[in-house]
C-alpha cells in the first residue's frame, strides 16, 4: 500500500497520497478559524493540495478546503458537547476510512489533528500521523499509555518535543508555517500595540493591558472569548473593565476577519505575546513578522525558536522587560522580519517537510506490517 500511487511530476519524483486530514471536532476549518491547530491545518492542506495530493478534510460543516470537505457533524460552541460531538466525529471518519475502492483503502495515510483521533487507530486500515499541537500536560496521560502500533507522532517546535521525547514512535519536529504571500510586507507602523489570541488567562491579555498602560500607548486587542464559563469570566473581570476611551485607549475586536485581522498585524508598532504557558508554536507571531511587525514575547516554550531576539523582535522576561521593549522596537528591520518567515516559516518549507515524514510513516508502517505478517 504504502509505495502505490501516482507520480506528481519526474521532476520532483514525489508520489500522489491520497491524504485525510482529521480536525478538532466543535470548531470549522477555514482561513478565519481563530484557533491555531485549525489555521495550521487550512494552510497544509491547501499547500498540500496545490502540490497535487488527493486532499480530504474531516472537520464540522462550515469548514472549507482546497480539496475536499467531509462534514462529521453541526459546528458547535458549546462546550459541554464536546464527548458526544467527539464520538458522533470519529465514528463518522472511521465509516469514511474503512470504505474500499475495489481492493485498496479510500486513503494511503490519515494526520491527525484533532488531538484525539489517533486512539481509534487501530480501527482503521492506514497508518496515522499524529501531530501534537499542545504541550505534553494539556494531554490526558492515558493516551500516551497505550496506543495502536499504526500511529506515529510528529512535534511543532523542539521545545515541545523535548517532553515527549520517550514516546515511541516519535517522528520529530515539523514547525508551523504561513502563506507569506498573504501577509504583504510592511515598513510604516503606526502607534499602537497588538495582542492576538483566545481571551483567557493563559494567553494573559491583562498583561498586555499592564504594558499599555506602562507604555501609555493605545493596545487593540483582538480574538475571541470562548462560551467557557471560566473564559467569559475572565474576560468580564480582568478585561473588560479596561476597555473603552480611558489613556491609554484599550480597545477589544471581537473575531475579526482576515483582512481586518491583516490591517492590525501590519499597522501594528509591536505585537506583544505575554503568554503564562510554554507556547508550542505562535502562527500569530509568523504572520506579525512577515508584515515586518516586531514580536516581543516572553521566554517561553517556543517563543524563542520564532522569534530572534533584537533581530525580528525581544524575547523577554516579564511585564517590565516587554514594557523597555516596546520603545526599541523601532530598532528592529522590517525586512529582517520579513526575510526570517521566508526562510524558516512559510507554507512551502513546511509541506515540503511534511511530504517527506508521510513517506517515512508509510515506509515504517509497511516495514511494521509486513514484519507482522511474517
Amino acid at each position: 500500500m504504502g509505495n502505490r500511487g501516482l507520480t506528481i511530476s519526474p521532476e520532483r519524483n514525489v508520489t500522489v497520497r491520497r491524504i485525510l486530514y482529521t480536525a478538532y471536532p466543535l470548531l470549522p476549518v477555514s482561513n478565519e478559524s481563530c484557533g491555531g491547530a485549525e489555521q495550521m491545518l487550512s494552510v497544509l492542506e491547501s499547500e498540500m493540495s496545490e502540490r497535487g495530493h488527493i486532499t480530504t478534510i474531516a472537520a464540522c460543516a462550515g469548514s472549507h478546503a482546497a480539496g475536499a470537505v467531509f462534514a462529521t457533524g453541526r459546528e458547535t460552541t458549546a462546550p459541554d458537547s464536546l464527548p458526544e460531538r467527539n464520538s458522533e466525529h470519529e465514528q463518522r471518519i472511521l465509516e469514511l476510512v474503512t470504505r474500499t475502492r475495489g481492493s485498496r483503502p479510500t486513503f494511503d495515510l490519515i494526520h491527525d489533528k484533532s488531538g484525539s483521533f489517533w486512539k481509534r487507530a487501530a480501527e482503521c486500515n492506514v497508518p496515522v500521523l499524529a501531530t501534537l499541537h499542545l504541550p505534553r500536560h494539556f494531554y490526558p496521560e492515558v493516551l500516551f499509555r497505550q496506543f495502536p502500533a499504526s500511529v506515529y507522532f510528529n512535534c511543532v517546535s523542539d521545545a515541545q518535543s523535548r517532553s515527549f521525547a520517550d514516546l515511541p514512535r516519535m517522528l520529530g519536529v515539523v514547525r508551523n508555517g504561513i502563506q507569506v504571500s498573504q501577509f504583504p510586507l510592511k515598513r510604516e507602523k503606526q502607534d499602537y500595540l497588538l495582542w492576538i489570541g483566545r481571551i483567557c488567562e493563559e494567553k494573559a491579555p491583562h498583561l498586555a493591558i499592564d504594558v499599555a498602560q506602562r507604555t501609555g500607548l493605545p493596545l487593540i486587542l483582538a480574538g475571541q472569548v470562548y462560551p467557557f464559563s471560566y473564559h467569559q469570566r475572565y474576560y468580564n473581570e480582568h478585561i473588560r473593565p479596561h476597555l473603552g476611551n480611558g489613556t491609554p485607549s484599550i480597545s477589544f475586536f471581537e473575531t475579526p476577519i482576515f483582512d481586518r485581522k491583516l490591517e492590525l498585524l501590519e499597522n501594528a508598532r509591536a505585537l506583544l505575546i505575554p503568554s503564562l504557558v510554554d507556547e508550542t508554536s505562535s502562527l500569530v507571531a509568523m504572520e506579525a513578522m512577515a508584515c515586518g511587525t516586531p514580536v516581543i514575547g516572553f521566554r517561553r516554550g517556543a517563543i524563542p525558536e520564532v522569534v530572534i531576539d533584537r533581530v525580528t523582535g525581544f524575547v523577554v522576561n516579564d511585564v517590565e522587560e516587554m514594557a523597555e521593549a516596546v520603545w526599541r522596537a523601532w530598532e528592529v528591520n522590517p525586512h529582517a522580519c520579513r526575510a526570517h518567515v521566508e526562510t524558516s516559516h512559510s507554507a512551502v518549507r513546511m509541506a515540503v517537510e511534511y511530504e517527506q515524514l508521510y513517506e517515512r510513516v508509510l515506509a515504517l508502517d509497511a516495514m511494521r506490517s509486513g514484519s507482522h505478517a511474517a
